[in-house]
């Protein structure tokens, strides 16, 4: 009987993975450039559930010389000493960072652990001595320089964003780790860490001036996730029982796969990446689903938008530098880097002569997924679910039942929440944006005519709808707009039907207070 593929969902651990005979995409190669490469300290920012955790259990495993591990992998297959180096390996994934104490069970934890190992007694409680004693005293005993691990390190700052005591304090207890690296050159052989954001204010960067990022590096795009090569050597088999089970041929699986969780892009000259995640997924269950989406909630991106009264329609277009997606800041996190870090938006284009980056959302799990979860806090939708709500609006929609979908819609904002700290307007217009998104029409806000700007614009196989909005103004102004400047010329040549809306809001009583509509065939 044919052995089945073992896919290692959630799983983080390169021991448990090699040992069980789960698939593991091969990424040791990237070892042979980080040991080659001759720096000794890095840093890699990647979004959650993409692989981080995994390629420093990989790393562990290799500096601690379990080659059996690595038998028939690439690292195994090049001259090395295998040396076994003491290695720290600080995980922060293990808590969620509600209260200042968590922060310190932790460090106590690891250092107690270490302490034990390498017959170390703490003779005074501070944190930053601690962990220099257990550094000078594991190259002490063994003779070999340390390598420290840091799994996200800056989980505890990226999860107090919106509570600055907490904050603060983390920042400085965690500097007090930190704060060893650069003093602790003669006894620490690599130093690696991985985490969402590079914060700029934090001594571990400040005070390293030789760290080297490789989050945008050309050379290590892929070093996480999944490529497209890497999906055609080792999916194969899982692609093959899909299209069948889908009832397709495997060029069409693979499109949609690459529809649904394709799209990543980290570097100026990096492929698109698949999310290593939704990937696994979707092979072990044998169905389509928002799978990175539904394993954590945005809440904090939430907050971020609504601090900041973002126009998503805006940054869902962005163009921006490098240093604009680096580094959150407690008082002004960017919601553009935070929407980057979190891999919510990634590269979409890069313009090397103005060292520009364009960016998007990266696929349709990603573009369904945040919408879903963000409506509810622009619209109320009267504990009716998204996607049910979703669904109705596109019936209506493409059959061209302007009264039923408007209706549908004065009743998504007959009432805004009470705690809504935005621009009213802002906010109607990123939740028409957001509906029209997990509709899947083709929509443009602010599309550009010769004339003008038509506030919101969406094509179906049947008809163009104009929308124009007004707020506390009056509808027929707002429809008179689009007659007066012709916002429908453009599209005189085409078969479709045009439907032209104009809409008001009031502010009072925060809902739609009128609407019309015409139509003509041009």
């Amino acid at each position: 009987m044919k052995n089945m593929v073992r896919y290692p969902v959630g799983v983080q651990s390169f021991k448990t993975i090699r040992e069980r005979d789960c698939l593991y995409v091969d990424k040791t190669r990237f070892l042979e450039k980080i040991i080659n490469n001759g720096g000794q300290y890095f840093f890699l920012s990647r979004p959650r559930r993409f692989g981080k955790s995994l390629f420093l259990s990989t790393m562990k495993c290799f500096f601690e010389g379990k080659r059996e591990l690595f038998k028939n992998l690439y690292i195994d297959t090049i001259e090395w000493d295998w040396d076994t180096h003491p290695v720290f390996y600080l995980d922060f994934n293990i808590e969620s960072y509600a209260t200042k104490e968590t922060l310190d069970q932790v460090l106590e934890n690891h250092l107690a652990g270490w302490e034990k190992e390498y017959d170390v007694k703490p003779e005074i409680d501070n944190f930053s001595v601690r962990f220099g004693n257990v550094l000078r005293a594991a190259y002490s005993k063994t003779g070999k320089r340390v390598v420290v691990l840091i799994d996200e390190y800056d989980k505890p700052l990226v999860n107090s964003l919106n509570d600055k005591s907490n904050f603060e304090f983390f920042r400085d207890r965690l500097y007090t780790i930190y704060s060893n690296f650069k003093s602790g050159d003669d006894h620490i052989r690599l130093v690696f860490l991985t985490g969402v954001s590079r914060f700029g204010k934090l001594s571990v960067f400040s005070g390293l001036n030789n760290i080297r990022d490789i989050s945008f590096s050309n050379d290590f795009s892929d070093i996480c996730g999944i490529s497209e090569k890497e999906l055609s050597q080792y999916f194969q088999e899982g692609i093959q029982t899909l299209a069948r089970k889908r009832n397709v041929d495997v060029a069409a699986l693979k499109a949609e796969l690459k529809r649904y969780y394709d799209g990543y892009r980290f570097s100026e000259e990096g492929s698109d990446i698949y999310n290593p995640y939704s990937l696994l997924n979707v092979m072990e269950e044998k169905k389509f689903k928002n799978y990175w989406i539904l394993s954590g909630q945005p809440t904090l991106l939430v907050n971020q938008l609504k601090r900041f009264n973002v126009d998503i329609a805006a940054l869902l277009k962005a163009k921006c530098t490098q240093e604009s997606l680096t580094g959150l800041d407690l008082e002004t996190p960017r919601p553009l880097a935070l929407l980057y870090q979190t891999g919510y938006l990634t590269i979409k284009d890069y313009d090397e002569r103005r060292g520009i980056y364009t960016l998007g959302i990266p696929n349709r799990e990603v573009e369904e997924g945040l919408f879903s979860f963000l409506l509810p806090f622009y619209a109320i939708l009267h504990d009716i679910d998204p996607r049910f709500f979703v669904s109705s609006f596109i019936d209506e929609f493409e059959s061209g039942n302007v009264e039923a979908f408007m209706n549908r819609l004065k009743s998504m904002f007959a009432s805004i929440p009470y705690n809504m700290e935005m621009n009213r307007e802002q906010n109607i217009h990123n939740a028409l944006l957001m509906l029209m998104m997990l509709v899947g029409l083709e929509v443009k806000t602010e599309y550009r005519t010769s004339n003008g700007r038509i506030d919101l614009f969406i094509k179906t196989k049947r008809f163009y709808y104009i929308i124009e909005l007004k707020l506390d103004g009056s509808a027929h102004d707002a429809l008179k707009q689009i007659d007066e400047k012709n916002y429908a010329l453009p599209f005189q040549l085409d078969s479709r039907e045009v439907i032209k809306i104009g809409v008001n809001f009031s502010s009072e009583t925060k809902t739609i207070s009128d609407w019309v509509s015409s139509s003509e065939n041009l």
